[in-house]
């Protein structure tokens, strides 16, 4: 779908009629679970989860040298929003669609009424404010010691995947099977376009100034904070922080998550969802 001068890859769930969710990937759609869209449409809503640029069926040009920053993908999401021929939505972000969606929030008021921000934090990638707790220093030195798949074989990027996902606290075959589906909805051969899809590497690319923490008080919406209690990516504390700037946020931890939400926890994030 067009929306701010590029196409972005969008998938539908539920009646176009009903009240709008628009889905932030972090960074391609299939962060969000088939079952979480599936219930919030049961639920009364039209839900709309989509790739960011360089990820996914989106506009993809050079994903090693992104020429568009933060604010560029949050006017994506308010674009978006129009394209679909709603007034306003509901905006969800997860991992660092959770960003984007906090700037989208931000940047373009009249155009969200509700956020959901699932395993995220308030600031951009980077050095981390000295209150937010860090990546676990011990997780990231099993990433990095995992060596690189090679790029253009589809077993040995799902294999990569799920030796990352037991790291991040996640369900392997889970994991698994979102990487073979990121693979095959890969529109293209290049080994660099393969990574930037499974990793997310472009996001940490792109320029994210200035800051927006000290301005989540301006957030006078219906919000709702999602983060795993097990989450050693962005621990828990990013989660609470966040929370605790937004106006009247409501925290749901979940003690199975780590950084990916799961199909289990459908039902429950869906209800809190449908609740804002």
């Amino acid at each position: 779908m067009s929306a701010n001068g590029v196409e972005l890859g969008v998938e539908s769930f539920g009646d176009a009629g009903d009240p709008l969710v628009l889905m932030v990937g972090g960074t391609t759609m299939l962060s969000w679970p088939d079952a979480l869209c599936a219930q919030l449409a049961l639920g009364g809503r039209h839900v709309v989860r989509y790739d960011l640029r360089d990820s996914g069926a989106s506009t993809t040009l050079d994903p090693e040298n992104p020429a568009y920053d933060l604010r560029d993908l949050a006017a994506d999401a308010a674009a978006l929003v129009a394209a679909l021929g709603a007034q306003n939505a509901h905006l969800g972000g997860i991992g660092v669609g959770g960003m984007v969606a906090q700037v989208a929030a931000l940047d373009h008021p009249d155009r969200f009424c509700a956020l959901t921000l699932v395993g995220t934090r308030p600031v951009a990638p980077g050095p981390v404010d000295e209150d937010l707790p860090d990546h676990d220093h011990a997780l990231m030195e099993a990433l990095f010691a995992q060596p690189m798949p090679d790029w253009t074989d589809r077993d040995a990027v799902i294999a990569f995947a799920a030796i990352g996902a037991e790291l991040l606290g996640n369900d392997r075959e889970a994991e698994r099977a979102r990487a073979a589906r990121i693979w095959d909805r890969t529109p293209s051969s290049d080994p660099a376009v393969h990574q930037a899809n499974q990793l997310g590497m472009v996001f940490a690319r792109i320029d994210c100034a200035p800051r927006w923490r000290e301005r989540l008080g301006e957030l006078d919406i219906p919000t709702l904070v999602v983060h795993g209690r097990t989450d050693p990516f962005f621990p828990v504390g990013n989660g609470e922080a966040l929370a605790a700037a937004l106006p009247g946020a409501r925290l749901l931890v979940l003690d199975e998550m780590g950084t990916a939400l799961r199909d289990g926890a459908a039902d429950q994030v869906a209800a809190a969802m449908l609740e804002l």
